[in-house]
């Protein structure tokens, strides 16, 4: 099974999405399951990880309802208030869903630099262990020190680092983000996806080659074993199709042996968020 580690569903509303501004009219409007499998059908991929867009519950619970509709969404990383003490109450009803597979907090706007180090956000973490659930970091390259620490509390918890923590591709950034990301390599239980690259780059500019330098690091940090490819549809749309997004990684893989192209295009997903095929 060919799996997409990292799409986004939403029906679109502007009070809900005001992160999608003027630059990205092209995704002001409705994305659903439907419209990803146009898309991803012709490559050849047969499942997704749906991942939150927005910080509420109700968001999780819909992403949920549309995993029970489309058996092509094989798991949900969705969002609870880590730091809420009613967080176990939350987690008792969301991981009831076989489907919800682990949870996301959109830590690059957090203007805090340590506030995935505060007391009750670990302790959140520890929560999201105790259900099972994996936890999926959403950073930028100058917060990964903070990451580094953080993923060192939880030896034992399963952690997928998003868009190989968005170094500034565009202008050509390597360090220190290729050091700190050796570092957090070295923490076994953490996993990358190889997606959101382009909308880091110069939308109109670039080139696959200038990606494939990024992948070279991440390849040499993590191993193939720990690497999953995920094309952050439909947001990488405003820096090129799914297609073209999506053939970066598969075009740069191709010396790789066999099974490793097999654990990125779908079973190093599978194995880190526990995932199985669904039936329609």
């Amino acid at each position: 099974m060919r799996l997409d580690a990292h799409v986004h569903f939403w029906r679109y509303d502007e009070a809900e999405y005001p992160w999608i501004d003027e630059s990205m009219a092209a995704i002001r409007r409705d994305f659903l399951p439907p419209d990803w499998q146009e898309v991803a059908g012709p490559l050849g991929f047969d499942g997704l990880i749906a991942v939150q867009a927005r910080q509420t519950v109700e968001e999780t619970q819909w992403l949920l309802e549309l995993a029970d509709e489309h058996p092509q969404v094989v798991g949900v990383v969705g969002w609870a208030d880590l730091r809420s003490p009613a967080l176990d109450e939350q987690l008792d009803i969301l991981a009831d869903h076989t489907r919800l597979v682990g949870l996301r907090h959109v830590l690059q706007s957090e203007p805090d630099p340590n506030y995935m180090l505060d007391d009750l956000f670990l302790r959140g973490i520890a929560r999201v262990g105790h259900h099972g659930l994996v936890y999926d970091i959403l950073i930028v390259a100058r917060q990964l020190p903070a990451a580094i620490e953080m993923v060192g509390h939880f030896p034992r918890q399963r952690f997928v680092l998003n868009h190989i923590a968005k170094p500034d591709i565009r202008a050509g950034e390597m360090e220190p983000w290729a050091t700190n990301l050796h570092r957090l390599a070295g923490h076994e239980n953490t996993y990358c996806k190889l997606s959101g690259m382009a909308t880091e780059s110069d939308w109109e500019g670039w080139t696959p080659d200038d990606l494939h330098a990024y992948l070279d690091v991440v390849l040499d940090a993590f191993g193939h074993e720990r690497l999953m490819i995920g094309s952050d549809w439909p947001v990488c749309l405003v820096a090129g199709s799914y297609a073209r997004v999506m053939g970066v990684v598969m075009s740069w893989m191709h010396t790789l042996p066999e099974d490793a192209q097999r654990g990125i295009l779908g079973a190093n997903c599978a194995r880190a968020y526990g995932v199985q095929p669904q039936t329609a």
